[in-house]
């Protein structure tokens, strides 16, 4: 089993380590990290940011090729660990030897703990996984906007351990809303201040849904997955990307329940739990969604745009389109085009 410690919460110095003991290529930007790794220990890439408010975000998109513990230990002050698991699984603990908390695929964990306990993280040997570590250092942080005492203040006070207290752990609930925004992040293709802005806007925005997780978890009293299991979930979630890729289809839930193989019960329940609509509401809204862009990217003029995203009648299209953006697809169109005359 192959160990490696991290002592310090600074990025650069985090990736300098990685690479001493994982060895790869270290590509760096402005507050901006990429380790790409391949050789006989792993494979894959470990890439990170580092934000002005002590907030870092780490990615792992790897297969070690033995078990591999990574383990934290500030001697100072440790962080607290906003994780999302989009890929595979990996088992937490606090120490090696301490308790063991399962994170499946599509869970949050989020983990912090006094400087004399280890935040350790298992990869099992083989296993596929795409993990996202969003560390807020918990000293006093350098200001960033007006928001960030705030911000610093409700996690301390929500996520610390209490008084007498030497660990806080929590595993939420599935959450497929966090692995799209992790593809977001993976997608973006700009360059300097526009792609850090992107890249700080959508891991906070990451950190608010984990937080709003836990929030909605401790509400509950209890993880409510309903009667859903992994599997179908994991089928719904593909059952929704179909949808996306071919808004045009004429669906109905006869024809996604025979797709899936699930009732028009389950996937009525799954698509509640996963993205808080109704099938229809979630068609509905991937195809408005899919024709804002049409209209953004291309000539095709609004009666195509209705019948590629698989609608028949412009007026009803219009009042959905309305409703979602609070203007008329023409107007809207309208407003691109003077946008790229005057570019």
């Amino acid at each position: 089993m192959k160990i490696v410690y991290l002592k310090t919460n600074n990025i650069a110095n985090i990736f300098n380590q990685l690479q001493q003991d994982l060895g790869g290529k270290l590509k760096i930007r402005p507050q901006e990290y990429s380790l790409e790794l391949h050789n006989n220990l792993v494979s894959g890439v470990i890439s990170g940011v580092s934000f002005k408010n002590n907030i870092s975000f780490i990615e792992y998109d790897i297969v070690f090729k033995e078990d591999m513990l990574l383990i934290n230990n500030m001697p100072i002050t440790n962080p607290i660990h906003f994780m999302y698991c989009a890929k595979g699984k990996i088992s937490h603990s606090f120490g090696i030897k301490g308790e063991k908390r399962l994170l499946n695929q599509f869970q949050t964990g989020i983990f912090s703990c006094d400087p004399s306990q280890d935040t350790t993280l298992f990869f099992r040997k083989n296993e596929a996984v795409k993990l996202s570590n969003i560390m807020v250092d918990t000293h006093e942080v350098e200001q960033d906007d007006d928001n960030t005492d705030l911000l610093r203040n409700q996690l301390l006070r929500t996520f610390l351990p209490k008084a007498g207290e030497y660990i806080f752990a929590y595993t939420g609930s599935y959450n497929l809303k966090i692995a799209e925004k992790m593809q977001q992040l993976g997608a973006i293709s700009q360059k300097g201040l526009v792609r850090n802005l992107l890249i700080k806007g959508i891991v906070h925005v990451i950190l608010a849904m984990e937080i709003q997780q836990h929030k909605e978890d401790k509400k509950n009293a209890k993880n409510n997955f309903g009667s859903l299991t992994k599997d179908e979930m994991d089928d719904i979630k593909e059952l929704s990307s179909f949808i996306k890729n071919y808004p045009e289809i004429q669906y109905s839930l006869k024809y996604l329940s025979k797709k899936s193989g699930l009732s028009p019960a389950k996937l009525q329940e799954g698509f509640k739990l996963l993205f808080d609509r109704t099938v229809t509401d979630y068609i509905r809204n991937v195809r408005v969604e899919t024709a804002e862009h049409l209209i953004k990217t291309t000539d095709l003029n609004i009666s195509e745009i209705v019948y590629s995203v698989g609608l028949t009648s412009r007026s009803y299209f219009s009042k959905i389109f309305k409703e979602k953006y609070n203007c008329s697809p023409k107007h809207y169109q309208d407003h691109q085009n003077s946008l790229a005359v005057t570019a």
